[in-house]
């Protein structure tokens, strides 16, 4: 079995990535592409993501290709989250891992809502009938906030009690839930936010006129192989558990995947690992290079056996669930955290000696971090132990 050590996984970054200086990309699409998806859980990391790994982007640039360009698309995917991502892509992650989301979540809503006694008699037939009005409202509208649709809605606003007897008992709109099903579903997207581009008040949109047709669909197998083989070419190696846990598939599928991948198996310094065939070659000694990478970075959540590049650092640079906050990378390896102080401030917490030519190149590109964010302060959505004592 060929041998893919530590080393050349390290290797294999800066240029799979785009993360150092010479291997940036010109575009948006380009790093979505490449990434299998920029994380978009928050708002920020989205831009902030693209800015680590293009020559120049602005916020006007971003803003034009998601909501002006629509080149890439806020669609749910691998492990019910949010990713944003090219239209050609969407469209293999709406067929490999999103329709499954769908169906589960359509199934466990209806459920939900039928034991909780807020609706009487079919409640299928009647959050069809609200999914309707809710597309038509939107149609009408031209896309709208959640708060506004459940105004022209008189069903999303209906709320559904959880937790009974519980300390954290409460109730959620079945505006929440619904607008989930509809975009896992591909009826709608998350179109621009309110406010300015880190806001999470957002504009939904049907999807059909948001493209100007509905988003394509593909047999699922082809679709599940060439999202693993999109993966692999990025994030290869990875083991068995890396591949499932970031697609949210059970092992059986993955291995199925993987073998209709073309995918082969190689040693790596914690176990076996999968590339794709012709991928096993050495890379060539790339130049040094340093990155600070934002809360729910793509690389950072890549994997989830992080050891050869996170070393013993997660429990500072992640929270309890499993979430990265802000990071600092030098040649392939995470060495620290950081956060943006109220005053603008791009502040570094290093947890090892990187020396002082290395702390030299973090401490240059905080400031290219704090030039581009200006007036425009960052506070991750999920906190870490680091992030929250730099800000302390």
């Amino acid at each position: 079995m060929h041998k893919i050590d530590t080393a050349e996984r390290r290797r294999r970054l800066p240029a799979r990535h785009h993360l150092a200086p010479l291997s940036r990309a010109d575009t948006v699409v380009q790093v979505a592409d490449d990434l299998v998806g920029i994380h978009g859980t928050d708002p920020g990391s989205v831009y902030l993501g693209a800015f680590a790994r293009t020559r120049e982007l602005t916020v006007a640039a971003m803003e034009q290709a998601l909501y002006v360009d629509r080149s890439v698309l806020k669609i749910l995917g691998m492990r019910r989250t949010m990713f944003v991502v090219p239209r050609e892509l969407a469209a293999v992650i709406g067929s490999a891992v999103t329709e499954t989301i769908a169906k589960r979540e359509r199934n466990r809503l209806v459920a939900w809502i039928a034991e909780s006694g807020v609706v009487e008699g079919d409640v299928a037939s009647w959050l069809g009938a609200v999914e309707s009005e809710t597309v038509a409202a939107l149609e009408r509208l031209g896309g709208a906030t959640a708060s506004e649709l459940t105004r022209e809605v008189p069903g999303l606003r209906v709320q559904i009690p959880f937790g009974a007897g519980r300390k954290w008992a409460g109730t959620v709109g079945v505006s929440t839930r619904l607008l989930f099903l509809l975009a896992a579903e591909g009826r709608v997207v998350r179109g621009r936010p309110r406010g300015s581009w880190i806001s999470s008040l957002y504009n939904w949109a049907p999807m059909d006129t948001w493209l100007g047709g509905p988003l394509a669909r593909c047999e699922r197998t082809a679709a599940q192989a060439e999202l693993v083989g999109r993966w692999l070419r990025t994030f290869g190696p990875g083991t068995l558990k890396d591949v499932s846990w970031w697609t949210g598939w059970p092992l059986g599928e993955t291995r199925r995947a993987l073998a209709a991948a073309g995918a082969i198996e190689v040693a790596v310094d914690d176990g076996v690992g999968y590339v794709l065939s012709g991928d096993e070659a050495p890379t060539a000694d790339p130049e040094p290079w340093v990155a600070l990478l934002p809360a729910l970075d793509s690389t950072t959540m890549g994997w989830n056996e992080r050891g050869w590049f996170l070393g013993e650092h997660v429990r500072r640079l992640f929270d309890t669930n499993g979430n990265a906050g802000p990071t600092v990378w030098v040649d392939g390896r995470v060495v620290g955290g950081w956060a943006q102080l109220r005053s603008g401030e791009v502040a570094i917490a290093l947890l090892e000696d990187v020396g002082s030519e290395k702390r030299l190149e973090i401490e240059a590109e905080a400031e290219r971090i704090r030039t581009w964010l200006g007036s425009t302060r960052i506070v991750p959505r999920f906190r870490t132990p680091v992030e929250q004592e730099l800000v302390a």
